[in-house]
């Protein structure tokens, strides 16, 4: 049997869009005589589709498109994932489905079992877990279908479920795994899915085809890396990654043929430079822009997101505004300039003072004989903020926001002034891991310019300046960071890893106290196995114990 692995780029809710990309991949998977293609989890419909489900109409489109990929499987079969309505008045009213699909039939249906709940998943909101378990049988082979979530419970004894599902479907005798995913990217995920996958080749004696979907939706990024694990546990197809692809492997699946990282580049910094660009990309993409603008301070951050948006946009699509105050330093412009002149994007420089001042005037009445402290600084990034948003108002730019992780963690930012933008392109990358995407980003030439990168970091918004007058530094910063975003170290475990009682309690007060900063934040695209955003959800007024 010739199987066809269709790892697609799909946008939610647009239907006409997905259907056609189906389609056509199933007329080029029956010209290169496939017998069975796969694509991925939900789809028909995009994923997450989140409360859409809810509406009636969007149920409906799912179904028409169903049927009108029905006629085009004369000889070739399809496995595709999308919704579907609940018959039974008892429960959810869909099921999270994948859908079999031969000679313009409906031939067989497998609803997803095992539906995931924690961080960025809610899907117990609105799918009804399967408790039927039966193998897809096709061409005289028998086919278990698991849909995405259920690959990572091996032998799991969840209340909620009557049944992990490959534990009943072996009971059949399959001959093939085939999983349908929707599994989002993180800079570890792709080690965790292959030992996950060749975990479940082991139980069940019986080899897998992984199909994972791949782009960008909203702040969640999809990578591909779908793959071919043979009975032996080995890797014999591995799909790019962040690439749309078709690929096609022969069932019985021979022995090792492919190495296991024939996906592509695999360091941490490169896959998140990669998911990045994607990121952006597709953001624009999907939502019908084209142009980015945003603030370029001479900083390493801006610098870095001005690289990312002009890979990912073209050069002549990314224009950047260079906002000097009188804090601001001359090689702070002039590297700024030079950036952008290596890059080959267009910049204009707009000096802050003169508003700077005008502002200052008019809150004189107010503000005289006071100590110039943060509200003369935010007045600044405010100023900035307001220009920034004329221009995208104007000229049909979308604003990106180029505040790192551990500044959104600590609350170093001004909301309505450089917190503003319609995209956080780093907001899930620590500022010690921008300088390793800098470096990444110089690996061939200097784009950056090396002075950038050496220079201690500073706001500018008052006379010599440093982060580190309010912060700690950033390599033992992010070390309590990530320590207690990415892995929930608490006060006590924090200190008993041998981090300064003090430190800890200056570090998660910060947190946590700047939590409804983040909530007015624009959506941070996910490259973590833990960002700030929906997958991480504080109380705004909470008090934890520091």
């Amino acid at each position: 049997m010739r199987i066809a692995l269709a790892q697609l780029n799909y946008h939610v809710g647009n239907f006409s869009s997905n259907t056609a990309k189906i389609i056509k991949a199933i007329q080029e998977a029956e010209s290169r005589e496939a017998e069975l293609v796969v694509f991925s989890e939900l789809c028909i419909c995009g994923y997450p589709s989140r409360d859409f489900l809810e509406f009636d109409d969007y149920i409906k489109q799912c179904q028409f498109a169903i049927d009108e990929i029905a006629k085009h499987t004369g000889k070739v079969a399809v496995l595709v994932g999308c919704p579907r309505i609940n018959p039974s008045d008892q429960g959810k009213p869909l099921y999270n489905s994948a859908y079999f699909i031969y000679e313009k039939e409906i031939k067989h249906i497998t609803d997803k079992t095992l539906l995931p709940t924690y961080d960025i998943f809610d899907e117990y909101r609105y799918f009804e877990p399967n408790k039927k378990f039966e193998p897809v049988l096709f061409k005289g082979k028998k086919l278990a279908v698991t849909i995405c979530e259920d690959i990572w419970n091996v032998g799991n004894n969840n209340p909620l479920y009557t049944a992990c599902p490959m534990d009943e479907v072996v009971k059949h005798a399959p001959d093939i795994i085939i999983n349908l995913s929707a599994s989002p990217f993180n800079y570890g995920q792709h080690e965790e899915r292959l030992q996950v996958i060749k975990a479940n080749v082991a139980r069940y004696h019986a080899p897998m085809i992984y199909v994972n979907q791949v782009g960008a939706q909203t702040e969640l990024i999809f990578d591909g890396g779908s793959v071919v694990v043979n009975e032996k546990g080995e890797v014999t197809e591995q799909l790019p990654f962040f690439e749309e692809a078709i690929q096609l492997v022969d069932f019985p699946i021979p022995s090792k043929l492919k190495t296991e990282n024939a996906g592509g580049e695999s360091s941490k910094i490169a896959r998140i430079h990669d998911a990045l660009v994607l990121g952006i990309k597709d953001y624009f993409s999907k939502l019908g822009f084209k142009k980015a603008i945003l603030g370029l301070s001479g900083g390493i951050d801006s610098a870095v997101v001005l690289c990312l948006a002009a890979d990912a946009l073209g050069k002549e699509n990314v224009q950047s505004l260079l906002l000097p105050s009188g804090f601001s330093t001359e090689h702070s412009l002039a590297d700024a300039k030079k950036l952008a002149d290596n890059l080959g994007t267009k910049y204009e420089v707009v000096p802050i003072e003169n508003d700077f001042q005008a502002l200052l005037k008019t809150l004189n009445p107010f503000f005289n004989g006071l100590p110039f402290n943060v509200a003369e600084e935010n007045l600044q990034a405010r100023v900035r903020g307001v220009l920034l948003m004329a221009f995208s108002n104007k000229f049909g730019y979308i604003l990106l926001n180029t505040t790192n992780k551990s500044e959104a963690a600590v609350g170093y930012g001004t909301l309505y002034g450089d917190m503003c933008g319609g995209l956080s392109v780093i907001g899930d990358v620590y500022k010690t891991e921008i300088y390793e995407l800098a470096r990444y980003i110089n690996r061939h030439s200097e784009v950056i310019p090396e002075n950038i990168l050496t220079k201690a970091p500073s706001a500018e918004l008052r006379p010599d300046q440093k982060d580190s007058d309010s912060l700690p530094d950033y390599e033992i910063l992010d070390k309590v960071l990530y320590q207690y975003i990415e892995k929930r170290q608490g006060p006590d475990e924090l200190i008993a890893r041998g981090f300064d009682p003090q430190l800890v309690a200056r570090v998660l007060k910060m947190v946590n106290s700047n939590e409804w900063k983040r909530f007015q934040a624009p959506p941070i695209l996910r490259v973590s196995p833990k960002a700030f955003g929906m997958g991480r959800r504080m109380p705004i007024e909470g008090k934890y114990r520091i």
